[in-house]
């Protein structure tokens, strides 16, 4: 019997380095899936639609919040983020592990709809190597990263409420520890209360 897959929430400062991570943890293992979110800003240079991000319209960003398409959305630095739902529940059903790598405040309200849900949180190993990550994109405007830093600032606060923190000094290490972290998540109890049932019954028929 096939399992159902788990879903996991991957957030971390802008620049810690967390979609390095999920993109290589897709290229070591076969059992994940990448979920693709849809945002309102515009593509940075060598990003495509429907490989990083779904890149829509404000309009029909709001569209898709009204016919009720997106598992979660919020506003992030004056641009809409948002997980489409279809795809998720469709590879989760298929056995496989879907991640999703949002910010905070939609992590949380993941966390909301789906308990069972594990959220990691990727961060730098100081704030100084976080900016320096930033200064080093060489894609945006000193007025970004400084919105971007001061963001981190209070994302810092909300670290607390997930269940792993990842420290992204040593990018094969994390990766390593990302992998290990979710495949022990599937062995938790309350992520296979179907089974435990049907041996139960299998038991008593004996």
């Amino acid at each position: 019997m096939r399992e159902h897959g788990i879903l996991v929430v991957v957030s971390g400062f802008s620049g810690a380095g967390k979609g390095t991570i999920m993109r290589e943890l897709l290229n070591r293992y076969d059992n994940y899936a990448l979920s693709i979110s849809a945002t309102t800003r515009q593509p940075r240079q060598g990003e495509i639609h429907g490989r990083e991000y779904f890149f829509v319209t404000e309009e029909e960003f709001l569209r898709m919040i009204d016919d009720n398409k997106l598992i979660e959305y919020t506003r992030y630095v004056n641009h809409y983020y948002g997980t489409p739902s279809g795809y998720v529940l469709e590879q989760m059903a298929a056995g496989r592990d879907v991640i999703l790598e949002i910010e905070i405040q939609g992590a949380l309200n993941i966390k909301k709809k789906f308990p069972e849900a594990v959220l990691l949180f990727v961060a730098p190993p100081s704030a100084e190597e976080l900016r320096r990550r930033l200064l080093g994109r060489g894609t945006e405007e000193p007025r970004v990263i400084e919105a971007r830093l001061r963001r981190a600032v209070e994302e810092s606060e909300g670290m607390d409420r997930y269940d792993y923190l990842l420290i992204n000094d040593d990018l094969d290490r994390c990766v390593e520890e990302t992998h290990q972290l979710i495949q022990a998540q599937r062995r938790k109890i309350s992520n296979n209360m179907e089974f435990i049932r049907r041996i139960q019954n299998e038991l008593r028929d004996i």
